[in-house]
């Protein structure tokens, strides 16, 4: 039984999908970037807090593009560091001395998730082995 879902797509579509997945991430990666200089360096708000706002608005939307995409992202190990990485800014608040620290240790759990092997980010913590999931658009 084949489901349109699981048809190949389109050379245009892969080209838009994967361009606009790589262009999201790139103002993500500003986003952190300036912000968690921000941090680091212990500068006033106003100086870093529209990279903040470009960081969480575009982790936001990668985040539901991969749910959106494959449900079974929530599952691996690369859905559930992720979301880790979002409970550590959470814990902003709570542990502000700690602020730099926490930012260093996100952008390592973010080297972990993008370039770990696949047999890492593919691992599903609840069938305890690696799951496969469709097809990725690489950007």
């Amino acid at each position: 039984m084949n489901h349109k879902k699981d048809l190949p797509v389109s050379s245009l579509r892969f080209w838009i999908e994967r361009i606009s997945k790589t262009s999201l991430r790139a103002l993500h990666i500003i986003g952190v970037v300036g912000s968690g200089g921000g941090m680091i360096f212990n500068l006033e708000l106003s100086l870093w807090f529209n990279y903040w706002l470009i960081a969480i608005t575009s982790g936001v939307l990668l985040v539901s593009w991969e749910i959106i995409r494959d449900w079974r992202w929530l599952i691996q190990l690369k859905g559930v560091l992720t979301l880790l990485k979002v409970i550590l800014l959470g814990l902003f608040i709570q542990l502000s001395e700690c602020k730099s620290e926490l930012v260093i240790f996100i952008i390592l759990l973010s080297v972990i998730v993008s370039h770990g092997p696949a047999g890492l980010r593919h691992y599903s913590i609840v069938h305890r082995k690696v799951i496969q999931s469709k097809k990725e658009i690489k950007g």
